[in-house]
């Protein structure tokens, strides 16, 4: 292992600690699983080598490189197996307080001496992550989007007690995985791209439920539309831009009034019913009936292609 790679330990094997994997391993890093899963543990290192491979045909990785990875990867069957000589521990269990709380402690005594535990959660803040553990400097939520192993952002969330130079330290290993680290600087329920992320599909939900546009063209809507343009720029800086040398002042002037009669028109229910989510599954499933399978493999495509153009545009 050379200087630059890092030992990472990945705790708990579903899609999120599976993508975390792949990505690492393609970066070349050794990696150890662990799942208190069976099942999904012995599961788990043929797919994570099918997408880290995936990242070679989409010119997101080296093969060589991808390949050495993958013979580095390996399956703990204990904790303390998996964790021991790690130097960062991946917590990607489900979202259960409880469990991650008891988890996060327990590193303590399997790895003492790993530099920072990190939790891939949106549910829970990480004050509330490390209530019963000592070694609460070495701990932050490490959110990563999916699938990690193509969408670049990483939201990096310190407690109040992190330390401050191990949140930087996991903004440079990020980095050398190819990452963009955002630091969330106030714990907010489901970090900020959850946030962003509930309150716009809330609204496709009710546009979608209350007859306004179909599924799969509300999907284009979106990915054709503010998505697109919000991949160049963002939300705030594509409306600074949108007025030209006056900026957001200037669109303010113009457009506030009606941003803000659609604020006040948008959905604001807090639930779906079971009737409203039997007919939204309903429809999404009739959108894409037998198609997934191609339309992931499309999908996959299409971000590799984005991020190729931005990192070209940006050089």
């Amino acid at each position: 292992m050379s200087d630059a790679q890092v030992r990472v330990a990945v705790v708990g094997t579903g899609d999120i600690g599976r993508g975390w994997a792949a990505l690492i391993v393609a970066a070349g890093w050794p990696v150890a699983l662990y799942d208190s899963s069976e099942s999904a543990l012995d599961g788990a290192p043929a797919e994570i080598a099918a997408r880290a491979r995936a990242l070679v045909d989409l010119h997101r990785a080296d093969a060589a490189t991808v390949e050495n990875g993958i013979r580095q990867l390996t399956l703990g069957r204990s904790l303390l197996q998996a964790c021991r000589d790690a130097q960062w521990i991946i917590e990607a269990t489900p979202e259960d307080l409880g469990a991650k709380q008891k988890l996060i402690q327990s590193f303590e005594s399997v790895a003492p001496d790993a530099r920072v535990v990190s939790s891939s959660s949106t549910a829970v803040t990480t004050k509330d992550l490390v209530a019963r553990a000592v070694r609460q400097d070495r701990c932050m939520i490490v959110h990563p989007l999916n699938p990690p192993e193509l969408i670049p952002l990483v939201e990096v969330v310190p407690g109040p007690a992190t330390d401050g130079t191990l949140t930087e330290l996991m903004k440079g290993w990020l980095r050398a995985l190819g990452r963009i680290p955002v630091v969330v600087k106030k714990p907010v329920l489901g970090n900020v791209v959850g946030r962003i992320s509930a309150a716009m599909w809330r609204e496709a939900i009710d546009l979608v439920l209350n007859g306004v546009i179909d599924v799969d063209d509300l999907d284009r809507a979106v990915s054709l539309g503010p998505a697109l343009g919000w991949a160049a720029a963002g939300p705030h800086l594509t409306y600074h831009l949108a007025a030209g040398d006056g900026g957001v002042r200037v669109f303010f002037q113009q457009l506030l009034h009606t941003f803000e009669n659609i604020w006040a028109d948008l959905a604001d229910w807090k639930q779906l019913d079971p009737d409203q989510q039997h007919a939204l599954i309903h429809d999404v499933e009739r959108a894409y009936e037998g198609k997934l399978s191609m339309i992931r493999g499309a999908r996959d495509r299409r971000l590799a292609a984005i991020l190729k153009g931005l990192e070209d545009a940006r050089g």
